[in-house]
């Protein structure tokens, strides 16, 4: 097999099985919150028989095989791992390859960075960026597990717990759960979002299967460009046309910016110093894929998503999961090959 096959083999493989879900075709979105059954409990959050120990520090290191993950929480770091780490930034302060020692992110920022909680409300800052300032508690399950514990937010009320597990074949698999305790939301539904600041990539752009508006033909390679930070920045699935009320101006630019573009399976990525960096959804929780040309200063792109709950109830649980991949990106690969690669694989797990 030759080395574009091989990449293609590995990311399609990672995005097929993501969380045990084969790249669910979008018409099988159903959104999040639609099921009465509660969901499977897979962080200390809803398992009673999970344990774990709090780290002194803020911040755990976590290697297997090619990858070295550096999971944060919110508090500032400044030190030989993570000089000059912001507070308010967790999730992955770091992510390194034995292919490319230079750190994915932004050294300030992260990836998977939980940024917002809003329910289309006009808010102050610090409620729009409730997660960056609300405390949070580092757990760690097991040498290649670890979790993000914030109790109940002071605005949204919001409990989670985000689990980053370092698996084989550089990938991440993260499982965020969350408990609604009071219902101070307005307009019946929340809006969580995270965002991957990317230091410097060659190229600002991300890319999906998809189809432009107006189109009607067989899904192709979709390049996400977006010309400024706001402007068609969020890429919906096909059939997405949910409607979530808020406020106009929004006071944040990215979540209700859409683009022309809809994606036909649940998954995106971009390129950065010779590596890849997908992320890799369930079709069932309707995710919104979005992109900032600037999030992370000029020449570093900020590529998140968001997740959005209608129809919340208090004391209810809810659960996310996706993965990420990040894995070396060969030269030469054309967008035929990939694509005619990724149906060969798609329909091998059919």
């Amino acid at each position: 097999m030759s080395g574009n096959a091989v990449w293609w083999t590995r990311l399609c493989a990672a995005a097929m099985l993501a969380v045990s879900v084969v790249l669910l075709h979008v018409d099988d979105v159903m959104p999040a919150g639609a099921a009465s059954a509660a969901p499977p409990p897979r962080t200390s959050l809803s398992d009673p028989q999970a344990r774990f120990t709090v780290p002194d520090q803020p911040y755990i290191v976590l290697r297997r095989g090619d990858v070295e993950a550096v999971v944060v929480d919110n508090r500032a770091v400044d030190d030989a791992v993570l000089p000059g780490h912001r507070a308010g930034y967790s999730g992955l302060a770091s992510l390194k390859h034995t292919r490319q020692s230079r750190n994915l992110f932004v050294p300030a920022y992260a990836g998977l960075n939980f940024e917002h909680i809003l329910d289309g409300t006009a808010q102050e800052r610090t409620v729009l960026f409730e997660p960056r300032h609300a405390p949070m508690q580092l757990r760690v399950i097991d040498r290649h597990t670890v979790e993000l514990y914030q109790s109940p937010t002071p605005h949204y009320g919001v409990e989670s717990c985000q689990r980053f597990e370092l698996r084989e074949g550089g990938v991440i698999e993260m499982t965020f759960e969350c408990i609604p305790r009071r219902a101070t939301w307005r307009n019946g539904y929340l809006l969580f979002f995270w965002a991957s600041y990317i230091d410097q990539p060659e190229s600002l752009d991300i890319h999906f299967l998809g189809r432009t508006e107006g189109e009607t033909g067989a899904p192709h390679w979709i390049r996400g460009v977006t010309p400024k930070h706001g402007v068609n920045a969020t890429h919906r699935a096909i059939g997405d046309d949910r409607e979530f009320a808020h406020v106009e101006p929004f006071p944040l630019e990215l979540p209700f910016g859409f683009s022309r573009h809809r994606y036909a399976e649940p998954w995106y990525f971009g390129v950065c110093r010779g590596m890849a960096y997908a992320q890799a959804f369930r079709a069932v929780d309707g995710v919104r894929l979005t992109q900032s040309p600037s999030g992370g200063g000029p020449g570093c792109p900020a590529w998140d998503f968001q997740w959005l709950i209608p129809n919340c109830q208090v004391n209810q649980r809810y659960q996310l999961v996706m993965r990420v991949l990040y894995t070396p990106w060969p030269n030469g690969v054309s967008e035929a090959e990939a694509r005619e690669e990724l149906r060969r694989h798609v329909k091998a797990v059919e």
